[in-house]
């Protein structure tokens, strides 16, 4: 496969309704501490569980490592942080396992040398994905429709000042054209059908990896290169998501 296509990562300044960068403010009060969650040996010990549970991809690992997930986690799950499982972020919403995340983004990755250029993240959610994209993109675009858990990730995400990742409050069905058209998309959410706005933000040569409901009723990953010839669509393993809505709230 040729490798996907990197993209200019300064937009137009005068574009309206720009979306400003994480904040470069003070840091966050951190987790509790007192079991060694802020060791990097924590997240290698993840990091090598991954790697036994078939991921392969060096760059996806190295920022899986490097990522502090307890700082995503409500306090009194810190404890569950770097265990290969889904946790409560609020307002019904997820935390994705670790291996999900890692194996959403090798895919995002399948085919490359080097960094993605341009990346659109459909979903906020608490920031984490956001934060292990700012290692393997140029610059990471991040939508969330929940007012609550767009101001969480904010808060989350002060800490890394992670001057490549933008926020934005918004309907991520509807994607964000003015950063288009970007070299990779990845939804944390899933529907019936993937939003045409989508599929025109992405470049030609980019990649979409997202849960879609299939035929018989549940979900699965999907991945849609798209090609000069046209969009073409890869149904992978089952997943479980939460389900893909419009609007904000």
């Amino acid at each position: 496969m040729a490798q996907r296509p990197g993209f200019p990562i300064k937009l137009d300044k005068k574009a309206a309704n720009a979306p400003a960068k994480t904040p470069a403010a003070k840091p966050a009060p951190s987790h509790p501490q007192g079991l060694g969650l802020d060791s990097s040996a924590v997240r290698q010990r993840m990091v090598q569980k991954l790697a036994a549970q078939g991921l392969k991809d060096p760059m996806v690992l190295q920022a899986m490592g490097a990522v502090e997930r307890h700082r995503f986690v409500e306090s009194a799950l810190v404890n569950q942080a770097y265990e290969d499982t889904s946790l409560p972020i609020g307002l019904g919403q997820t935390i994705s396992k670790p291996n999900v995340v890692a194996r959403m983004i090798e895919l995002l990755r399948e085919g490359t040398a080097g960094k993605l250029g341009r990346v659109l993240e459909i979903g906020t959610g608490c920031g984490y994905q956001a934060a292990v994209l700012s290692h393997i993109a140029t610059e990471v675009y991040s939508i969330e429709r929940l007012k609550g858990l767009h101001e969480k990730a904010r808060a989350n995400l002060r800490h890394f000042r992670l001057a490549n990742v933008h926020l934005l409050f918004g309907d991520g069905m509807l994607g964000y054209e003015k950063g288009a058209p970007y070299a990779a998309i990845i939804s944390a959410a899933g529907g019936e059908n993937l939003p045409q706005a989508w599929l025109d933000q992405l470049a030609v040569g980019g990649r979409l990896v997202a849960p879609t409901v299939t035929v018989n009723g549940q979900q699965a990953l999907m991945v849609v290169d798209k090609t000069p010839q046209g969009l073409k669509q890869t149904v992978l393993e089952a997943v479980h998501f939460v389900p893909l809505k419009s609007g904000i709230s």
